[in-house]
C-alpha cells in the first residue's frame, strides 16, 4: 500500500507557495515575497547603487522625453494612469509632476504587492504633488488585471523597471495578452525592457560587492522565519547570480553551504538540504529588439514608439492593440 503524503492546511497564498516551493525539486521561492517593510528598503537601496544601472537609464529616458510622452498620453483627453509594481514612484514622479504642472486631467492608480510601499508613495505624492488624484491598489500583477478591467476611463498602463523580465517568455506573452484583452483602441501600454549587454555589467547589477542584493534575496528566508516560525540560518546560504548571454536570462539562487535541515513550524514541515543545493528565487530577463517584437506580436500588440537610453542599452516601448 502506497504512503499518502499528508499536506498541512495552509491558509494564505504565502504559506501555500512556500510549502510548494520547498517540497518541490528543484526548490524555488517567488521573488514577490522579497517585499515587506525591510525588503522595500533594501530594494530602494539597490536602485540607488551605481552598479544597478536600470533605474538611472529609465530615469534618463523619462526626464529627456517627458514633454513628448505627455503629448502622447494626453492626445485623447482624460485618462487613468495605472502603474503595475509602482514601488517608491521615483521615476514616475517625473511624469506626475509634468502632468500636474500642465493641469492634465488624470487619475493615478499605483499598484504594488507591498502595502508599505503604497502607503509611502501615497503620502509622498500628497505632500509633493497635492493636486493629483491618487487611488492605490494593493495586489500582485495578476490581481491588478482585475483592477484594470474595472476601470472605465481611457487607460495608460505603466510597467517600468523591466519588471516584465520577472516572467519567463511564455508567462510574459500570457500576461501581455491579458493586458491587451483589457485595452481599448486608444489605450496605451508603456513598458520598460532591459537590453542584452556586456554580461559583466548585468552580473554586477545583481551581485553588488556591498551585499545589498544578497540581503534582499535572503529576505524571503527572513520572512519565512518571522511569519511561519522557521529556523533558517541565513549565514548558511549563499546568494548566487548567473547570467546566460544566449538566452538573456539572469537568475538568482540561494545555495545551501552545508547539508542541513530546516524546520518550518507553522507548516509542520522539515526541509532537508544537501550541501550546495539551490533555491531558485528570481529571474531577470534581458531582451533584444527581435524578442520585444516577438512578445508584442504573440500578445496581439503593436509597438508605436520607443525611447532608448544609450548608456547601458535600455528601452521604454509604447504599445497599442494591433
Amino acid at each position: 500500500m502506497q504512503d499518502t503524503k499528508i499536506v498541512p492546511v495552509v491558509s494564505t497564498e504565502f504559506e501555500k507557495e512556500v510549502y510548494s516551493g520547498l517540497t518541490d525539486s528543484p526548490k524555488h521561492l517567488s521573488s514577490k515575497y522579497f517585499y515587506d517593510k525591510k525588503g522595500d528598503k533594501l530594494f530602494q537601496d539597490i536602485m540607488a547603487m551605481p552598479s544597478y544601472y536600470l533605474t538611472d537609464c529609465e530615469y534618463e529616458i523619462l526626464k529627456n522625453n517627458k514633454e513628448e510622452i505627455t503629448d502622447l498620453f494626453t492626445g485623447f483627453g482624460s485618462f487613468d494612469l495605472i502603474e503595475l509594481g509602482a514601488g517608491d514612484g521615483k521615476k514616475t514622479k517625473i511624469l506626475l509632476k509634468e502632468f500636474s504642472d500642465k493641469n492634465i486631467d488624470f487619475t493615478y492608480v499605483p499598484i504594488d504587492i507591498s502595502q508599505n510601499a503604497l502607503n509611502q508613495l501615497h503620502n509622498s505624492i500628497e505632500k509633493e504633488l497635492p493636486k493629483i488624484n491618487v487611488q492605490p491598489f494593493q495586489g500582485t500583477y495578476f490581481e491588478a488585471l482585475k483592477e484594470i478591467n474595472n476601470r472605465k476611463n481611457r487607460k495608460i498602463i505603466l510597467f517600468l523597471g523591466s519588471n516584465i523580465g520577472n516572467l519567463e517568455h511564455d508567462q510574459a506573452v500570457s500576461f501581455m495578452n491579458k493586458i491587451q484583452n483589457l485595452m481599448q483602441p486608444n489605450d496605451l501600454l508603456f513598458m520598460g525592457f532591459d537590453q542584452k549587454k556586456n554580461p559583466q555589467t548585468i552580473l554586477d547589477a545583481y551581485n553588488d560587492q556591498e551585499g545589498v542584493t544578497a540581503a534582499f534575496n535572503k529576505n524571503v528566508l527572513t520572512r519565512i522565519n518571522t511569519e511561519l516560525n522557521a529556523n533558517f540560518d541565513l549565514d548558511q546560504f549563499l546568494h548566487w547570480e548567473v547570467y546566460n548571454p544566449e538566452t538573456g536570462s539572469a537568475k538568482s539562487y540561494l545555495v545551501s553551504k552545508t547539508e542541513q535541515r530546516v524546520r518550518v513550524e507553522k507548516l509542520d514541515l522539515d526541509v532537508h538540504f544537501n550541501q550546495w543545493e539551490t533555491i531558485h528565487t528570481e529571474i531577470s530577463q534581458k531582451y533584444d529588439d527581435e524578442i520585444i517584437s516577438w512578445l508584442a506580436n504573440e500578445s496581439g500588440l503593436k509597438m508605436t514608439t520607443e525611447y532608448e537610453s544609450k548608456a547601458h542599452g535600455y528601452k521604454n516601448c509604447v504599445f497599442k492593440k494591433s
